[in-house]
Parts: C-alpha cells; sequence; structure tokens
C-alpha cells in the first residue's frame, strides 16, 4: 500500500490513476489473505485454488487437488474469493463498502492491465475510490491485527493544478471507459457519497476552495465562538514550532536586541498587553483538564518587532550586543 501512495503522490508520473489501482489491490488481497490465514490457523492450503484433475481415463477425480500454474506452483485464490472464505466459511463480516470499493478498483486494475485507460474524467474516480481504499485498509487493518500501521502516513495528494476535473467530464471517453464509470456511478448511488457505513466508505469525494488573503502573514485559521464552526486541533509539535521561546528566551533577546532594555513594570505591562495577539503568543495550560490551574505563555518570535517601537534598537558593533534574528 505505501507503494500505491508513494506512486500516486509523485509530482508527475505517467499512468499514475493505472499503477496506483494495480498496487492498491494488490495490498489489500494480501492483507485479506493474511487474515484468511490468520483464521485458518497458518494453513498455507486455505489459500490454493483447488480443483478435480483430469484422470487419464478422461474422467474428473473425485477428490479436489491444488491446481498449478504454468510455473508448476500451486495457485493461489483471487481478491473475491478471500472475502468470501472470511465471511462465509469463519463467519467474519467485510462491510459491504469495503467490498464495493474493492470491486470498483479492481475494474480499474482490470481495464488497466487488459485494455487501456485514458480519460482525465477517471483520474477523480481513482482518486476518490483510492482515498476510501486507504481509509479502509487503515481501519480493517487495525480490527484485525492492531496498530501494525500507525507509523506511516495514509493519503492520497488531493491537489491538482494541470486537470480541471469539473469541464472536462465525459469528453475524451471510449465505450469500455463509458460502461466501467457507469458501473461506478451506479454502485455510488446505492451507497451515497461517503455515507456507506460508520468507518468504510465507498468513496470519499475532497472538495477544495482557495480563499484569497489581504496580508501575507494571514493565517488560514480563525478562532471562532460559533459552535457549528469546524473544529481544528494543533499537535504539540505544531505549537512548538509556531511557539518555540518561552518567557527567559524572549527577555533574553530583548536584552540583547535593545540597548535600553530593563525587565520592569513598563516591560510587563506592554508584554502583556502583546499576549492578546492570538499570532504572537500562545497560552499552555500546564493541566489541560484543570483551566484554573498552572499556566505558561509561549511566544512567536515575531513578537519582537512589537518592541521595537518601544525600546532603541542596539547597534551590531555597540556593548549591548548583536541584534538578535528575527
Amino acid at each position: 500500500m505505501l507503494s500505491a501512495m508513494e506512486i500516486y503522490n509523485k509530482p508527475d508520473f505517467k499512468y499514475r490513476e493505472e499503477t496506483f489501482s494495480i498496487l492498491c489491490v494488490n495490498a489489500w488481497e494480501l492483507l485479506l489473505k493474511s487474515k484468511l490465514l490468520n483464521l485458518s490457523g497458518n494453513k498455507v492450503a486455505a489459500l490454493y485454488v483447488m480443483d478435480y484433475k483430469t484422470l487419464k481415463s478422461g474422467k474428473r477425480s473425485k477428490i479436489k487437488h491444488k491446481k498449478i500454474n504454468r510455473a508448476g506452483n500451486p495457485m493461489t485464490i483471487g481478491i473475491e474469493e478471500c472475502w468470501r472464505g472470511i465471511q462465509e466459511d469463519f463467519g467474519v463480516k467485510v462491510d459491504q463498502a469495503i467490498i464495493d470499493n474493492l470491486t470498483a478498483l479492481t475494474e480499474v486494475r482490470d481495464n488497466a492491465i487488459h485494455f487501456v485507460n485514458d480519460d482525465i474524467s477517471l483520474c477523480l474516480v481513482v482518486q476518490e475510490l483510492g482515498t476510501a481504499a486507504l481509509q479502509n485498509y487503515l481501519h480493517l487493518a487495525t480490527s484485525w491485527f492492531g496498530n501494525i500501521l500507525d507509523g506511516y502516513n495514509f493519503y492520497l495528494m488531493p491537489l491538482s493544478f494541470v486537470r480541471e476535473f469539473d469541464t472536462s467530464r465525459g469528453a475524451l471517453l471510449n465505450p469500455q471507459e463509458k460502461k466501467m464509470l457507469s458501473y461506478i456511478s451506479s454502485v455510488e448511488a446505492r451507497h451515497g457519497t461517503g455515507k456507506s457505513s460508520e468507518d468504510y466508505n465507498f468513496l470519499l469525494r475532497i472538495d477544495l476552495k482557495f480563499h484569497k488573503g489581504s496580508t501575507v502573514d494571514a493565517v488560514p485559521v480563525k478562532y471562532s465562538k460559533d459552535a457549528d464552526a469546524t473544529e481544528v486541533r494543533f499537535s504539540e509539535e505544531d505549537i512548538t514550532d509556531r511557539f518555540p521561546w518561552d518567557y527567559s528566551i524572549l527577555t533574553t533577546r530583548l536584552g540583547k536586541r535593545y540597548e535600553d532594555f530593563k525587565v520592569n513594570k513598563d516591560y510587563h505591562k506592554f508584554r502583556k498587553q502583546i499576549e492578546r495577539d492570538k499570532k504572537l503568543a500562545h497560552t499552555r495550560l500546564l493541566n489541560p483538564n484543570n483551566p484554573n490551574g498552572g499556566r505558561k505563555i509561549l511566544y512567536n518570535p515575531n513578537i519582537v518587532r512589537k518592541f521595537d517601537a518601544h525600546y532603541k534598537r542596539s547597534s551590531p558593533d555597540g556593548n549591548s550586543g548583536s541584534n538578535a534574528d528575527t
């Protein structure tokens, strides 16, 4: 699955969607075979295709034998037989959204292998199917085998600056692709976009809008008291990156930057005024479950610009030290 994502996320890669579908379906088949093998007590025979042999007499054998491929190795079952065996032989449910998603991706894969896909509209469909396939894969693998994938980032890049999906649908379709997209649309209609089940989806649609900012340092996230506003959470790493200075570092930097700087009531009063700017200061609760407990103020390095109008800058070769970086 990692190979599928890596290929898809390359900035310029020909045959992107077809290669992704091939690798993605292969990853899913291996996951399903791993579960089937686990359920069967690690008996490899559970993965073999069993068939009746034709005897020398011309009659069929009464007992099934392993079917052999051209290289003389046992043939293994396909992806459909995997989820059938998992559900019917062992009673482990595989969500219908997963099955329909994989069936649709398999159609794309088969068309890529046995014919050719050369339509722009198919690119968007593969992205929607592929995004859902990755999410389904992560959820199901975690459910079956634990957090074996927690060290990886599962995503497909959603941006394209070349293809205009909304104006190209149906422009270059050949008869085979029309049938395939018609089939995928019919399955999508049964599920509803992104509403297949609580954890699994047939496809995921990504809608993007671009908004121009009025300033260079404008931030794309704004604080809101609206209960219906989209919730955005920052990790500790994100906060530390944006606000790397504490009080001690800030005070030391200001002492080196200004020749008339003093740690006094005037400094504390002016600093507290600046701390109201959420882009320059962040309040970290020492105990997130106790909003009335201890707290620590962290600062963005750009805060020093606010002090420039309040203190006199030291000269580069002055006794007070060199300017601090901003």
